[in-house]
């Protein structure tokens, strides 16, 4: 939920913004906190608050409080901690790795399994797919590619922006794009899925809560973890994206039944000989 918060934030209205920043200020007191109470901290009134809960897909304030209590109790064990010049190698590792896991926790706790459904649906209904990432989303693209071009249908991945508005443009009704955006407001991005879009190709995200990218694809994966100002690690949101694509993936492959497994055994024997 704290992710939730600091992705969708800035979308938000300014008077729900207010709500936003005392909760991130203080999510323990938030919690035992009154629908007034925390109204007044904000210095807005009480409907706003409720808009404020609704914004986040929660039915109302009491909703909202109960997931933000319970995504304050799964911190006790992993949590973020920024890299610093001081730190031993033992520290930088037991940081690194304590963060990888922490964002691994909140992509499970994320999972919308309806999205998730509607995904798969709109891979089993496409007849090409393209993905299409820029920065460090291109790694994740390119990465993707290699799951999806072993379920049967030609999967290209696309990170010069010039391409992929000119591969966009070639699409059809029959043709999914996966857009990757950890921030979701990538011009690039945002230009190709509207060529896409006018081509009538359908589009999964992964990218933020209530981003940019987000509302304006038909299916949102969403991947809200704290990527952090630490420098020397900007991974968390990658790492994230990976996960839930290779989710999708295998969701597609579990559903295809024995043929899709059939399938999966033939490319991994054609590479056999690669072996010794």
């Amino acid at each position: 939920m704290l992710a939730r918060i600091k992705a969708a934030r800035d979308t938000l209205r300014k008077s729900e913004q207010k709500v936003a920043d005392v909760v991130l200020a203080d999510p323990d007191e938030s919690v035992q906190s009154s629908i007034q109470a925390i109204a007044t901290r904000a210095g807005v009134s009480e409907p706003t608050v409720i808009r404020f809960c609704r914004a986040l897909d929660c039915v109302g304030f009491q909703q909202f409080k109960l997931k933000l209590a319970q995504d304050l109790a799964r911190r006790g064990t992993f949590f973020y901690q920024d890299v610093t010049v001081d730190d031993s190698s033992k520290e930088l590792a037991n940081k690194l790795l304590d963060g990888a896991i922490a964002s691994l926790v909140q992509i499970r706790n994320q999972i919308n399994e309806k999205a998730l459904d509607q995904a798969i649906a709109l891979y089993e209904g496409c007849n090409r797919v393209e993905l299409y990432g820029s920065g460090g989303s291109a790694v994740v693209a390119e990465d993707a590619q290699l799951k999806f071009f072993r379920l049967g249908k030609p999967a290209i991945a696309y990170s010069d922006p010039h391409i992929q508005a000119a591969a966009a443009a070639l699409l059809d009704k029959d043709a999914l794009v996966i857009a990757i955006s950890h921030s979701g407001r990538s011009s690039d991005i945002l230009k190709t899925v509207e060529i896409a879009r006018a081509a009538q190709a359908k589009v999964i995200s992964v990218t933020a809560t209530r981003s940019p990218l987000a509302q304006c694809s038909d299916v949102t994966l969403t991947v809200d973890v704290n990527e952090d100002s630490d420098i020397f690690s900007p991974v968390k949101s990658r790492l994230g994206q990976m996960v839930v694509l290779d989710v999708l993936a295998v969701g597609v492959a579990v559903r295809g039944g024995t043929h899709m497994l059939e399938q999966l055994a033939r490319a991994r024997r054609a590479i056999d000989f690669k072996f010794v």
